[in-house]
């Protein structure tokens, strides 16, 4: 009869000769490579991949809290001879990431089987079984053929250093393992430069330390070793003040100060709610607080976001029936595991309950974006946050492979009461681990970036839509973030100059806008029209006429507008009313905006972007505003009708040859938005930006309705082949007239 081990037996180190299976574990990193380096996107996407990739490029500062870790990374990566472009060879770096990273995963996975699974073969495959789970749940691929955010690295550094603290119990004490405990402070540090995210690997770190030997913590040499690599690893912070002071292209946060510095650090900007309130409502004594039923109901969004991870092509009950069975799998492989090395499973259990129940808890979020309205009001993140739990998707593989071994040992332990000792073999039960190819399989077409360019011919198309040294007023980050990429990047209209409304209320990003001159605009780079007569750069930045003495930052962060009030922007009147602008104040970057117009309209050209929809109209413009394709060009005097401007109803004034001239004779965009997709368009939040041609082409199909039908009936099918892709559609009373 044998005992049942005890608990000292369980947390005692397990000692085995075997060496670790590195070759396996590179051959996986390779396999999951090679996914996504088939499914890898071509060059820059939404959101913030193409603030990343710009940063990386110019060795810059992106939004808080800066990750120069990934900077600094990324930037030597960019210099590597890969043979391919820029923004491709960042989206590589995500791939590689994330490949490395399931190769550590196997290893963990294939170490904490040993107790569980005795033959090699089968140990292994149910290892790499789980790395593959992990590697193609819908969000890690996602994130990983596209370099939108840090946390592929992030996510690569928790399975680094879970494998390393694995490595550190499975060392005799009587030797030096406690050089493992240093590497693992030095990697936590170094890893908190490029994003908090790899710093949640800690509490599972310290679980297995307890429980392997505590005392190694309190050794005075380990302790002093600790504290000294961890001041040299987040040291890489410094590269942020030292950067700033050369005053790159992107520069966010500007911190050249220490005050600077510890905002760009703290998210400041963000201004992220205490976890202890409700994020939906003021900071204050009315604030309703974090409570249970909030919290649950971001607890549900986090089981949104899970359930997407195995089948995301396919059907609802297809996805809750995928997502239940590898609920189970990951039970029973937890179960499994805390009955065979509660060590073990007391780490795993300790990072994943970090990486979701605790992260959901302290992120404190609103109602994600697609979740249902629980109440009238109730406020939505602006867009889906699955990638802030990649890391727990990814390590959920490795209880899904102890789970699929577990489902093995069954069958084959119920073939062996059927067959003769001599044909007892585990190949008979192998084939259950093809389950774990179903995410691999219901994700191809969701995750695949492939062949995607919306980004870049977007960004192209908005500063080919503007005169040479013009301003383009953007909304936020994904009308921006692809423009700053095409100029630094790819050198696509150097001259514009681009001011984001989500950022004028700093007081740092109106400085950088006062200080840089404009580039020299290049004829080269621009249609064709713009090559008749010379263009003389402008000797000033912007804001500089009215503030040649003061900083752009001494204007008022708000200014009371408690009634309409009229006024002159020059020889513009205006009329600015709270009720139309939503608002009793004006805003930094309202009063910025209006500054501008009054200091250099007729003397150089000034455009609202598309994107920004009513909000130069509720500045008191729309008297003054001519829509030029994806823009809205201001111009001096009221605008009437004549040879080239038309009223539209529906659309306003619309400059019909510049218009016609954009759509179809430079504009790359249409055709990329109205390419056919699967799945459509995936990120329903960003399909903003197909809509401006949207409403392009169904424009042009208005005007050119009788004075040229065959390029009218070419606008109709690109703007229906848009609107396919979308969630959207344009009813008969949105259309222009004339549809």
């Amino acid at each position: 009869m044998t005992s049942t081990p005890s608990m000292r037996d369980q947390l005692t180190p397990y000692a085995d000769a075997e060496r670790p299976p590195y070759l396996i574990a590179l051959m996986v990193s390779l396999g999951a490579l090679a996914l996504y380096a088939v499914t890898l996107a071509p060059t820059t996407q939404f959101w913030d991949a193409s603030e990343y990739i710009t940063t990386a490029h110019a060795l810059g500062i992106p939004h808080p809290p800066g990750n120069p870790l990934f900077v600094l990374l990324a930037h030597a990566w960019g210099l590597l001879p890969l043979g391919a472009d820029y923004a491709r060879r960042i989206n590589l770096l995500a791939a590689v990431s994330s490949a490395a990273a399931a190769g550590f995963w196997f290893l963990i996975g294939e170490r904490w089987l040993r107790p569980i699974v005795s033959p090699t073969g089968p140990r292994r495959l149910a290892a790499a079984a789980g790395a593959v789970v992990g590697a193609t749940a819908f969000t890690v691929w996602n994130q990983s053929v596209a370099n939108e955010k840090v946390y592929t690295v992030s996510v690569l550094s928790i399975a680094l250093v879970l494998w390393l603290v694995v490595r550190w119990g499975d060392q005799s004490s009587e030797g030096r393992r406690d050089h493992w405990l240093v590497l693992i402070v030095y990697l936590l540090a170094l890893t908190a430069t490029n994003h908090l995210m790899g710093v949640l690997v800690a509490p599972a770190v310290l679980a297995y330390v307890l429980a392997t030997d505590a005392r190694a913590l309190l050794r005075p040499r380990f302790l002093l070793a600790a504290a000294l690599v961890a001041a040299v690893g987040t040291s890489v912070d410094l590269f942020m003040p030292i950067r700033a002071q050369f005053d790159p292209y992107l520069n966010e946060g500007e911190p050249t100060t220490w005050r600077a510095l510890k905002a760009v650090l703290a998210r400041e900007q963000f201004g992220k709610p205490s976890v202890l309130d409700n994020p939906m409502y003021p900071p204050g004594a009315d604030n309703p607080g974090h409570t249970l039923v909030l919290y649950g109901q971001q607890l549900l969004n986090y089981l949104q976001y899970f359930a997407w991870q195995f089948g995301r092509d396919w059907p609802g009950a297809v996805r809750r029936i995928l997502t239940a069975a590898f609920v189970m799998l990951g039970l029973l492989g937890a179960r499994r595991q805390w009955r065979a090395d509660r060590r073990a499973a007391l780490a795993m259990t300790t990072l994943l309950v970090t990486l979701t129940v605790v992260l959901v808890f302290y992120l404190n979020f609103k109602w994600g974006y697609s979740q249902p309205y629980a109440a009238q009001g109730i406020d939505h993140e602006v867009r889906e946050r699955d990638y802030f739990f990649i890391a727990s998707f990814a390590a959920w593989g490795v209880w899904v492979g102890i789970g699929l071994a577990a489902v093995m040992a069954w069958i084959e332990e119920r073939l062996a009461r059927r067959m003769p000792v001599a044909r007892r073999s585990w190949a008979g039960s192998a084939p259950v681990l093809l389950v774990a190819l179903l995410p691999l399989l219901g994700n191809r077409l969701t995750a695949s970036r492939a062949g995607e360019t919306m980004a870049r011919d977007y960004a192209r198309d908005v500063l080919q839509s503007v005169d040479p040294y013009a301003l383009v007023v953007t909304a936020g980050d994904n009308d921006t973030f692809p423009l700053w990429y095409a100029q630094e990047v790819e050198g696509v209209r150097k001259d514009v100059s681009v001011l984001v409304l989500s950022l004028a209320n700093t007081d740092w990003y109106l400085r950088q806008l006062q200080r840089r001159p404009p580039a020299t605009f290049d004829p080269e780079e621009a249609p064709a029209w713009y090559r008749a007569r010379r263009w003389p750069r402008p000797t000033t930045s912007w804001m500089s006429r009215f503030y040649l003495a003061d900083s752009a930052d001494t204007l008022p962060q708000y200014l009371p507008l408690p009634r309409a009030v009229t006024g002159y922007l020059g020889r513009i009147a205006v009329t600015l009313d709270p009720a139309t602008l939503g608002r009793p104040y004006l805003e930094r970057g309202d009063l910025a905006v209006l500054q501008i117009i009054k200091d250099e309209l007729g003397r150089r050209p000034i455009y609202f972007s598309a994107s920004t929809g009513s909000y130069a109209d509720q500045l008191g413009l729309s008297a003054h505003l001519v829509s030029e394709g994806l823009v809205r060009r201001v111009v001096p005097r009221p605008v009437a009708p004549d040879d080239s401007v038309r009223l539209v109803q529906g659309r306003g004034f619309v400059n019909v040859p510049r218009s016609r001239a954009l759509a179809f004779g430079v504009y790359r965009g249409g055709a990329t938005a109205a390419r056919p997709r699967p799945r459509g368009w995936v990120d329903v939040p960003s399909q903003n930006s197909l809509l401006g041609y949207v409403f392009v082409y169904d424009t042009m199909a208005a005007v050119l309705h009788d004075v040229e039908p065959v390029l009218a009936a070419r606008a109709v099918e690109l703007r229906d082949a848009i609107l396919a892709n979308t969630t959207y559609a344009l009813p008969a009373e949105r259309r222009a007239i004339g549809n």
